[in-house]
């Protein structure tokens, strides 16, 4: 389903000379956008998902693009969002894998942290270690801190351990990590040697390459992970790279990574781990872009699908990142958009707890069958059903431009049990399902601003995905939110993301040093080696001078603490980073650590040691963009509504409430509550007392009532 006549047009101030292409797989739709040369025409697409073959959606949503105007053959970048990583650790559906490890360490996946995954459930255990223990084998070798070398691998050791690996029938992948080899790689390195030459069908991850970093548990895991991926990446990348070889011929594709940023399919083949959490980053991508045009700085993202809510935190338009994330229980170190993740989706299904309490999701009717509405089978009341019975939703009109029609008669039937267990009208019953599953996207933003110290009232609510500006206004008001953004094309902003999304590769060296100017010297040789990786891998994406820049991090604590904290430190071209840090800019990064500390934790004492455990360099190969283009806002009259229908915004009693074509307001329109906006990727409301106003950029901007 395309929408091919979308106004106005425009480039978002790209200098363009192809076509780009931006695919974002969801668990209930596969979106495309994109971006013409010239006068920059847009053209989005959206279907539904394939689950037995995401590439299926993504080559057919292709076609329709080609069908809407898009000319395939002078698409000159495609980059793709998948799910493909997160959708097989859920499932369990991943490679044979085999585990070489130091003697005495074979059964590190299973003693791991000895962390209860819920605190007062004493029956619930750890998700079984990906790798059984009889494919996990030990190798004599030993390597102490600061790399020393205490028990040398001898060849006899390195020949038995490819041997014994060889007698393991049905393997896929072999991991390898070694105690302390983030620190010194030799014996790693020599082993990987080995079983490739001997197994060349073998996918080998080795922890040094995979991530060089301490906290031997959570790098084994990260390893074994991405080792159990590799095969079912392959597979994927194969099919697709297969089908857009044939459909986009002459198109650079980059995959989407955790950290928001692309990388080659050669990369994703080699570390499919790091696209096990990328699919919200897109998403966090585009609402910095449109929220940075629009004018506000400082954002909490609410991206909700058919499936789940993503929430995340931005601060000066910079989204947080986390270095440790556990998917399916199964915990990643890997630098990635700070992401937190509930089950709250147009999907989720309502149900009754043995508590008697009424409940939403997390439990989804995704896209097949899907909600009872869509008339494919599904029975289950769902967050779609209920907004369908509000008003909310049009039964006519339905979802996907009319395309999609929705059948208001199932949604009712489908609720009539919850209806009948609470004594209420399906409305109110429907409400209340509302209510359920807006507390939840409640909790979950209280949870990365309330507990963390900041005030949501001082940020703007940014709401995409086919169901977010649905619901955003309950959850600004909930949580004394004044104004809300809903981009130009909401259900569409994790493929918009991936246009705009830069090259981007993570380095780190593992480096336990004193922050003091004695030390500058060390930690000037860790960053001088971080920035000669960095300019490889420039010179193996193409990446033109220009656009080449590099961010400095120390991750940084006081000695003795537990956990560190990541404390800028420089940005710039890499030559900006030579000879850096040198000894008189000591006091500053350790004055930024103060900082970051007070944020983190409240306080800083300026007299304890303090000390660096990684150096780490992020490179960005920048998407060029030109200064943002405006269409002058000016005082307009709202076209006439499509048609006025009655709206529940109570439980009480519905209004009638004019519904605007979304592609009919242009900049400067403003809109006085109540008013539904329709599109093709999602439906806006404005509840009564509301003012929504079109900027400059196409986004529309919600004043709540009285700010």
């Amino acid at each position: 389903f395309t929408d091919s006549d979308s106004e106005p047009d425009r480039t978002e101030g790209r200098a363009l000379v192809s076509w780009i292409v931006g695919v974002d797989v969801g668990g209930t739709f596969t979106d495309f956008y994109a971006v013409g040369p010239g006068d920059g025409e847009v053209r989005v697409a959206k279907r539904p998902s394939t689950r037995d073959n995401p590439g299926r959606a993504v080559l057919q949503g292709l076609g329709e693009l080609a069908e809407a105007g898009v000319p395939l053959g002078d698409v000159r970048r495609l980059a793709h969002g998948t799910t493909v990583a997160t959708n097989a650790i859920i499932q369990r559906r991943g490679g044979r894998v085999v585990l070489l490890t130091t003697a005495g360490f074979r059964d590190l996946l299973e003693i791991g942290r000895q962390i209860r995954p819920h605190m007062y459930d004493l029956y619930r255990d750890q998700p079984p270690p990906l790798v059984p223990r009889e494919r996990r084998l030990e190798v004599e070798e030993r390597i102490t801190s600061g790399g020393r070398v205490v028990r040398p691998l001898g060849d006899a050791a390195v020949a038995g351990a490819v041997a014994r690996l060889g007698e393991i029938e049905d393997t896929d992948a072999c991991a390898v990590c070694l105690l302390f080899a983030f620190q010194n790689p030799e014996h790693e390195s020599r082993l990987g040697a080995a079983i490739r030459a001997a197994r060349p069908d073998l996918r080998v991850s080795l922890s040094s390459e995979v991530q060089p970093e301490f906290r031997e548990f959570e790098r084994c895991s990260t390893t074994v992970l991405n080792a159990w991926l590799q095969p079912v990446m392959d597979e994927y990348m194969a099919s697709l790279e297969a089908g857009l070889a044939e459909r986009v011929p002459h198109a650079r594709i980059g995959i989407n990574q955790s950290n928001g940023g692309l990388m080659s399919p050669a990369r994703a083949r080699a570390l499919p781990v790091r696209t096990a959490l990328s699919g919200p980053a897109a998403g966090v991508v585009g609402a910095i872009d449109a929220g940075g045009r629009s004018g506000p700085r400082d954002l909490i993202t609410l991206d909700m699908g058919g499936t789940s809510a993503d929430v995340s935190l931005v601060r000066d338009l910079k989204a947080d990142v986390a270095l440790e994330r556990a998917v399916a229980g199964l915990p990643i170190r890997l630098p990635s958009i700070d992401v937190q993740t509930v089950g709250a989706g147009g999907g989720s299904v309502a149900w009754f707890d043995r508590d008697g309490l009424l409940k939403v999701g997390p439990e989804s009717a995704g896209a097949d069958p899907g909600p009872a509405c869509y008339g494919r089978g599904g029975t289950a009341p769902t967050v779609t059903d209920a907004n369908l019975l509000l008003g909310r939703l049009s039964a006519g009109r339905g979802l996907l431009g009319g395309r999609m029609t929705l059948d208001r008669d199932r949604a009712a039937r489908a609720f009539a049990g919850i209806a009948g267990e609470l004594g209420y009208g399906v409305e109110r019953a429907a409400h209340g399902a509302i209510g359920v599953v807006v507390a939840n996207m409640v909790r979950a933003i209280r949870t990365i601003s309330v507990e963390r110290g900041h005030d949501p009232r001082d940020f703007t609510l940014v709401a995409f995905g086919g169901a977010g500006p649905l619901h955003a206004r309950d959850v600004a008001a909930a949580l004394g939110i004044r104004e809300i953004l809903a981009p130009e094309v909401p259900g569409i902003v994790c493929a918009q993301g991936l246009v705009i999304a830069d090259l981007k590769e993570d380095f780190v060296l593992g480096r336990r040093v004193e922050l003091a100017p004695e030390t500058a010297g060390e930690l000037a040789g860790a960053v001088a080696e971080l920035v000669r990786r960095a300019r490889t891998w420039f010179e193996e994406e193409a990446v033109p001078d220009p656009d080449r820049e590099v961010e400095l991090h120390f991750d940084t604590r006081y000695v003795g603490q537990n956990f560190e904290l990541r404390v800028p430190a420089a940005s710039g071209p890499p030559a900006a980073l030579d000879g850096l840090p040198a000894p008189d800019a000591v006091a500053a990064i350790k004055a930024r650590f103060f900082e970051v500390h007070d944020v983190a934790y409240g306080y800083h004492n300026p007299d304890d040691p303090v000390e660096v455990v990684n150096v780490r360099l992020t490179a960005f190969g920048r998407t060029r963009r030109g200064p943002a283009e405006e269409t002058a806002p000016r005082a307009a009259a709202p076209p006439a509504p499509v048609e006025v229908r009655p709206v529940w915004f109570d439980p009480h009693a519905p209004r009638d409430t004019p519904v605007f074509d979304r592609r009919r307001l242009r900049p400067g329109v403003e809109l006085a509550g109540p008013a539904i906006v329709e599109q093709l990727d999602a439906t806006t409301v404005v509840h009564p007392g509301d003012l929504a106003r079109v900027d400059a950029h196409a986004n529309l901007a919600i004043t709540l009532g009285g700010a």
